[in-house]
């Protein structure tokens, strides 16, 4: 099999500009098994519909699912979609622009001029080493960024572009810098180092169904005085105020589009500490990324079907009736439906494609109750078994009568095996962050539901067994973090 894929959305649009590769629209991408089921890959995403829950979005989304190497990254692709996000890592690159510009000519006759980078390489000698810098930063084939001048040069917006976007004469420089970027070692982005001892916890007062309730987050803060943390408890008023602390911890129900993440990647920029860290938000918000990274690892899950508009009947002869049909991002079981008959598919199908090109179908699996496994840097922390709203098919009941299912709680150690092995391998395939893993007990074994980013700590609920202890150990995580993060470099030999 081929080293090197080239996404496209068509074919007709590849105009041979290098020998070696295999050249792959993005819906075979999507949708071909045998891309599925290769290793090792490294690709190359030239789609211009990057749009977040669009085609080249998903080909980025689920090559890392998949364990390929892909630019751009879906992280770069969230990135660049806002100012307010790309522009946390530019603050540094800003600095340098008036300079730069200020010996370039073209700078001097106008007050606004964008230029093209391709694979980090710029046709502007003075532009050279800020292109080379951006793309170290956001690792996207095609990136035009413009500047204006207000006073003095800055950079005014960063967009990736798709090989659509490019004019006949960057068209041959395009074919030469992928060649070149090709024939190299493939890196990651730099990453900046982290920092000290105080702690935010990000809330808000007015959530309906928060991760954690105002007694659990009273804990949260005494259990990090008791190891050394100064925590504060913030809002989304306070994103300005971020760069004060040292760690973060979002207590609050995590979305990509959503300030949330604006925090995250703002704490991660600055080398804090952070739990959610960026890249477990957007791994476990998204449902189809989750189906195909398990799939991908041979975990076990009900029997999942992702289709496009027109996969109606893929899915209805895949998984039968009753079926589950799921929005990509969700929380909380909000934007998951039952779904009894044809009628009712085409209905729920069509508006849930009016957002997303992709939906994930799944066999109806009931079970009384559903576990749950709090995974803390690669160790189970705490079980819960939460039961079915009374009535209701899932824990819980998003109709008028807003009802919750019971729950019981049990020590690590007293767990069934099967449960706890199962919901590590599928935290650790995510990262070493903070999971919950939902999972149910089937006559055919154990299967996992989803992975979520953001797990409840309710006080009498998760730490129903641990009590304090269990607030102090994610305090303790932090500490051990920062720490790390503190201790000088080993001086190379």
């Amino acid at each position: 099999m081929p080293e090197h894929i080239i996404l496209v959305e068509r074919i007709g649009h590849w105009k041979g500009w290098i020998d070696g590769g295999v050249v792959v629209t993005a819906a075979d991408y999507l949708t071909d098994p045998r891309w599925q089921q290769q290793k090792r890959l490294r690709i190359v995403n030239l789609c211009r519909a990057q749009k977040y829950l669009g085609e080249g979005y998903y080909c980025s989304l689920l090559a890392e699912a998949r364990g390929h190497r892909i630019i751009p990254s879906v992280r770069t692709l969230r990135d660049l979609s806002r100012k307010s996000l790309y522009s946390l890592e530019t603050e540094d690159i800003d600095k340098r622009v008036e300079r730069l510009l200020g010996r370039h000519q073209r700078a001097v006759e106008t007050t606004s001029f964008s230029v093209t980078i391709l694979f980090g390489q710029s046709s502007v000698n003075d532009l050279r080493p800020l292109g080379r810098e951006l793309f170290e930063l956001f690792r996207a084939p095609i990136l035009k960024v413009a500047f204006e001048k207000r006073g003095v040069w800055r950079i005014a917006s960063i967009r990736a572009l798709g090989i659509r976007d490019l004019n006949e004469e960057q068209e041959e420089a395009f074919g030469e810098a992928l060649q070149g970027y090709l024939s190299k070692r493939w890196q990651t982005a730099r990453k900046k180092r982290q920092g000290r001892y105080d702690l935010a916890i990000l809330h808000d007062p007015g959530e309906a169904m928060p991760p954690s309730d105002p007694k659990a987050l009273k804990r949260f803060v005494g259990a990090a005085k008791r190891v050394g943390l100064d925590a504060e408890l913030i809002t989304r008023r306070d994103f300005g105020r971020l760069g004060e602390f040292d760690a973060l911890f979002i207590r609050e129900t995590t979305a990509i589009d959503h300030h949330t993440y604006h925090f995250a990647r703002k704490a991660a920029a600055e080398g804090m500490v952070v739990i959610d860290d960026p890249d477990s938000i957007l791994r476990c918000t998204n449902k189809i990324y989750l189906a195909e990274l398990l799939r991908t690892n041979r975990v076990a899950t009900p029997r999942t079907v992702v289709v496009r508009a027109g996969g109606l009947d893929e899915l209805e002869q895949t998984l039968g009736y009753p079926m589950v049909l799921k929005v990509p991002d969700g929380s909380f079981s909000l934007g998951v439906y039952k779904v009894e008959g044809r009628r009712q598919l085409e209905q729920v199908a069509r508006r849930m494609f009016k957002d997303s090109e992709l939906l994930l179908g799944q066999a109806y699996t009931y079970t009384p109750f559903d576990w749950r496994v709090g995974v803390l840097d690669g160790q189970a922390l705490y079980v819960c078994q939460y039961f079915m709203s009374s009535g209701h098919w899932q824990i819980y009941d998003h109709g008028a009568a807003g009802k919750e299912g019971e729950h019981r709680t049990f020590a690590v150690e007293e767990s069934p095996a099967p449960v706890l092995e199962t919901a590590l391998k599928a935290a650790n395939l995510i990262g070493r962050g903070f999971y919950g893993v939902d999972l149910k007990e089937t006559p055919a074994g154990v299967v996992v539901i989803e992975v979520n980013d953001n797990p409840s700590i309710d006080h009498g609920v998760e730490d129903q067994v641990l009590g304090e202890r269990l607030y102090e150990r994610i305090m303790e995580t932090f500490m051990a973090r920062i720490e790390a993060g503190k201790k000088p470099a080993l001086p190379s030999k």
